[in-house]
């Protein structure tokens, strides 16, 4: 997802669940050219991943400019 699909979201709820992830466990393809072992995701309430990015800050930072409240995930 780019930040232009994150901001066009027409979801309803506007909570976004930020979480760690592996490289390692991401498709072969979205891991591609990502060089650090771990990223942000910022998910839906419904799973879907919008949005990675590379540190924790960013991913609030990016969920708040969207007009969205970040929730952590542990």
């Amino acid at each position: 997802m780019t930040k232009d699909n994150l901001s066009t979201s027409d979801l309803n709820d506007r909570t976004v669940y930020v979480s760690a992830v592996n490289v390692a466990d991401l498709p072969e393809a979205v891991a591609k050219g990502i060089s650090q072992g771990r990223v942000y995701s910022l998910n839906s309430s419904d799973g879907e991943r919008l949005a990675l990015v590379r540190d924790r800050s960013l991913a609030f930072v990016l969920a708040r400019q969207n007009e969205f409240h970040p929730v952590p995930v542990h």
